[in-house]
C-alpha cells in the first residue's frame, strides 16, 4: 500500500487579498513538490455540517457558510488586520479541508492506506468554536480527531502540531476532551500569544513545548525527545495526528525559528516510529502553515517523504 494524499483542485480557489501570506500560491508549491512521490491519491469530499457542529457552535457555523460574498472578500477576523477572509469561491474549499481530513482519517483507520497527508487549504489550527481566526475558519485536526472517535470508535487519539504558532483553536476544541492528547511545539513569544506549559488541559492532556526565537533543529530535537516522545509512548495512542506546519524554517518570513529540511524529516521519522510501536503506523498529516513559497515546498517533501518511507522500510 502506498501512503495516501488526500486533496482537491477546489483548494486553490479559496482566494484571499494580495497581502495575506496564506495565499493559493502555498497549496500549488506543495502539490508540485510531491507531485512525483509515490502517492495514492484521493480526492476530499465536501465535509457534512454535522461533522462540523461536533466541534463548532451552530450558529457560528451559520455565520461562515452565510459569509461567501458575490464579490471582493468578507472579513471574519479583525484582530489580525482582516486576514481571515472569505472570497466567492471559498466555501467548497473550506468545507473540503475539513472533509478531506476526515477522509484521510477513514482511509487509515479502514486499512486502505498505511498513512495520510491532507493537502488543503485554508488551514484550521486556530479556529475556535465560534470564531475564526489566524486565516483559519475550522479545526480540520481537531474535526478529524472526534471523527476517529466518533465514527470509528477509538478512545485515545494523539495530536502533534509542530507549526510555529500556537495550535489554539485545537487546544480549545479539546480542551475537555479526554480521549484526546494534544502536544504543541510554538515559537514564544509569537501570535496568537497562547501556549505556556501551565495550559494542561481540562484531562492533564495537553502538552505545550514553548520554543524561543532562534532555536534550532538540535534544540528542537533535544525537546521533542525528553518531553514529547515519552509523553506520546506513555499515551499509547491508536492515532496520531501532525497538524504540518512548516514555518519554523529559517527562511519564513512570519517567525524567527531556525529549522531545515532535516529538521522535519527526523521528526516525521520519529513519530512515525513511536506510531509503528503503538498504533500499526497509523498517522494523518494535514498541512498547516508555511509561507516562504520555497521553504514551504521542500521541507513538506522531505515530511511526505518521511511518511513514505516509514511503512517501505
Amino acid at each position: 500500500m502506498k501512503t495516501a494524499l488526500v486533496t482537491h483542485p477546489e483548494g486553490l480557489l479559496h482566494q484571499t487579498p494580495a497581502k495575506v501570506h496564506e495565499q493559493v500560491g502555498r497549496l500549488d508549491f506543495v502539490l508540485r513538490a510531491i507531485d512525483d512521490l509515490p502517492l495514492a491519491r484521493h480526492s476530499a469530499p465536501l465535509a457534512a455540517r454535522d461533522v462540523i457542529e461536533t466541534l463548532h457552535d451552530p450558529a457560528y457555523v451559520d455565520h461562515v457558510l452565510g459569509s461567501i460574498p458575490e464579490q471582493g472578500f468578507a472579513f471574519l477576523d479583525s484582530d489580525t488586520d482582516d486576514e481571515t477572509s472569505l472570497s466567492p469561491t471559498s466555501l467548497n474549499a473550506v468545507l473540503r479541508a475539513v472533509g478531506g481530513a476526515a477522509r484521510a482519517v477513514d482511509l487509515v483507520l479502514s486499512g486502505q492506506a498505511p498513512n495520510a497527508f491532507v493537502a488543503m487549504r485554508p488551514p484550521g489550527h486556530h479556529a475556535l468554536r465560534d470564531r475564526a481566526m489566524g486565516f483559519c475558519f475550522f479545526g480540520n485536526v481537531a474535526l478529524a480527531a472526534r471523527h476517529a472517535m466518533e465514527r470509528h470508535g477509538l478512545r485515545r487519539v494523539a495530536i502533534v502540531d509542530f507549526d510555529v504558532h500556537h495550535g489554539n483553536g485545537t487546544q480549545a476544541l479539546l480542551w475537555d476532551e479526554p480521549r484526546a492528547l494534544v502536544v504543541t511545539s510554538q515559537q514564544m513569544p509569537l501570535w496568537p500569544g497562547t501556549g505556556t506549559p501551565e495550559e494542561r488541559g481540562a484531562h492533564d492532556n495537553v502538552v505545550n513545548i514553548p520554543l524561543l526565537p532562534g532555536t534550532g533543529g538540535a534544540e528542537m530535537r533535544a525537546l521533542y525527545a525528553e518531553q514529547v516522545f515519552p509523553r506520546l509512548r506513555a499515551f499509547d495512542p491508536e492515532l496520531i495526528l501532525i497538524s504540518a506546519g512548516f514555518d519554523c524554517h529559517r527562511d519564513d518570513p512570519l517567525a524567527e525559528l531556525n529549522w531545515r529540511e532535516a529538521d522535519y524529516d527526523w521528526l516525521t521519522r520519529n513519530l512515525c516510529a513511536i506510531a509503528n510501536s503503538t498504533c500499526a503506523g497509523r498517522v494523518v498529516s494535514v498541512l498547516e502553515g508555511g509561507y516562504d513559497l520555497p521553504a514551504l515546498a521542500s521541507s513538506a517533501r522531505a515530511h511526505v517523504e518521511a511518511l513514505i518511507r516509514a511503512h517501505a522500510d
